[in-house]
């Protein structure tokens, strides 16, 4: 498939060498144009293009962008992309640590259809429920008992099958998490987030999603994530994500 990534960071960038890996024809875009894409495309063996280039007859679109620049992308990008063309949305909302308040997601919208409404097409919401460092090094083959599991949600359930294969090719069992509106319970300080479970655990973590609850959490993450420590490792944060995510707030403590 010819799959258009824009986003070059710890997530984009994963999954653009992945893709690459398996055999697809991956074109990466970041705000810098295609001389800033360049060396990491020839690396990993993908085309550097601008965000148009990525969209352009794309059969896979992947948006892999700070939550915020969702909103800054060139108007029209998806005008002429055809409907059954599946865009992915890999973002997550953290105001206070890296992004700005956005009032209406604070009010409450679910961040994918936020990021719909800025894009003007409906997305699938994928990979955000899933370390970096988990994306990058803890594939496994199909089958085997330590296979972690990526949610995903949207509308279209063709679209969410031709993401599932994806998921499947780099090495994670495709969980569906249901309609886009449901999106939320894979959001921020949700019992699925960055938890490295495998699949039968993320749907019992999908379903434990209580509405109202992650938010506040996710606002106190910088508070948990310091104690850690620079020297934190993967286990660590996993073990910290484990504990906070699934805990009920009214007996959520500092420790």
């Amino acid at each position: 498939m010819k799959i258009g990534i824009i986003g070059t960071g710890n997530i984009g960038g994963t999954l653009a060498r992945k893709l690459s890996a398996a055999g697809h024809e991956v074109r990466v875009a970041n705000s810098k144009g295609p001389e800033g894409v360049q060396a990491f495309a020839n690396e990993i063996g993908a085309l550097p293009v601008d965000v148009r280039g990525a969209v352009e007859g794309a059969d896979v679109v992947i948006l892999s962008i700070p939550f915020p620049a969702v909103a800054k992308l060139p108007e029209g990008l998806f005008d002429n992309l055809p409907a059954s063309v599946p865009v992915v949305d890999t973002s997550n909302y953290y105001p206070g640590l890296r992004d700005p308040r956005i009032p209406d997601v604070d009010a409450g919208q679910v961040e994918s259809l936020w990021v719909a409404e800025q894009i003007g097409r409906p997305v699938i919401k994928a990979f955000n429920n899933i370390l970096a460092y988990s994306l990058a090094n803890l594939d496994r083959p199909l089958g085997a008992s330590d296979r972690l599991a990526v949610a995903i949600a949207g509308d279209d359930a063709r679209a969410k099958a031709i993401v599932s294969v994806l998921v499947n090719e780099i090495g994670f069992d495709p969980v569906d998490a249901g309609a886009l509106a449901e999106s939320w319970r894979q959001q921020p300080s949700t019992p699925v987030y960055c938890c490295d479970w495998n699949a039968d655990e993320t749907r019992e973590a999908l379903a434990a999603a209580k509405p109202g609850e992650a938010p506040r959490k996710r606002d106190r993450l910088a508070e948990h994530f310091a104690k850690l420590g620079p020297g934190a490792t993967h286990t660590d944060i996993v073990r910290l994500n484990r504990t906070l995510n699934n805990q009920p707030l009214q007996e959520e403590q500092l420790t």
